[in-house]
This record gives C-alpha cells, sequence and structure tokens, in this order.
C-alpha cells in the first residue's frame, strides 16, 4: 500500500523495514531455486538475445547487421556497429537530432531483409 506522496506505508510493526517494489522474487531465502532462475535466465537470454540472428548486409550501403524474422509481423535488427557510421538514412538522422534508443528505420534495410526472406536467405519463425 502507498501513502498519497507515493511512497510506501509500513506495516503496524516499526521495527519491519518499508516493503520495496520488485517485477519478481530475489529468493534470497531460497539459494536452490534462486541458481534455477538465474541459470534459466542465462538459457532465456541466449534464446531471445541472440540466437537465431543472421548477418545481413544491406544491399545498398553494405552496412551489416544481424536479423531474426520471428513471425512475418516481427523483426529483430541488432547492428554490428553504430548505424550513422555506415547508414545513409541513419547518417542524416543523426545529423537532423534523432538521439540513439529511438531510430527510425531504413527503407533500403527493409527491402535487403524482404529479399533475403524472398530468397531464403533469412527464415521466417512461425
Amino acid at each position: 500500500m502507498s501513502s498519497r506522496s507515493g511512497e510506501p506505508q509500513r506495516s503496524g510493526d516499526p521495527s519491519r523495514p518499508a516493503p520495496t517494489w520488485a517485477k519478481a522474487p530475489d529468493f534470497a531465502d531460497q539459494p536452490v531455486r534462486r541458481a534455477a532462475v538465474q541459470a534459466q535466465t542465462v538459457v532465456d537470454k541466449q534464446h531471445y538475445l541472440d540466437s537465431g540472428m543472421t548477418p545481413l548486409r544491406c544491399q545498398t550501403c553494405s552496412a551489416q547487421v544481424l536479423v531474426r524474422k520471428a513471425s512475418a509481423h516481427q523483426t529483430s535488427v541488432q547492428w554490428t556497429d553504430r548505424p550513422d557510421a555506415h547508414c545513409p538514412i541513419f547518417a542524416q538522422l543523426t545529423a537532423h537530432g534523432a538521439r540513439p534508443g529511438r531510430p527510425e528505420s531504413c527503407p533500403s534495410l527493409e527491402k535487403s531483409i524482404k529479399w533475403a526472406v524472398d530468397e531464403g536467405v533469412l527464415e521466417v519463425g512461425e
């Protein structure tokens, strides 16, 4: 429970610290469970962030990226270098004040990804 100021309220016992919010339990009192969660986190990171990434070069500027198509409607792109160092579209966006973390898309790279899917170079997950 929180007060109007947003601060967590203490329980009736003043010796207990105010509760803190956590996205998930830390299992500090269950070392076996904690180790299992940490091990699964490593597996999940590999699966969701690293595996299935296919190197692909943009057919226009030759910038290399890693791409994964999890479905026909979902594409993950991971740049291996700063996008604005190789891609003229991203260089232009940077010159006009676009900030990292909020990238626009590059139509040429999108066309290269579509070509890779159409040619079977890049597999699409189900």
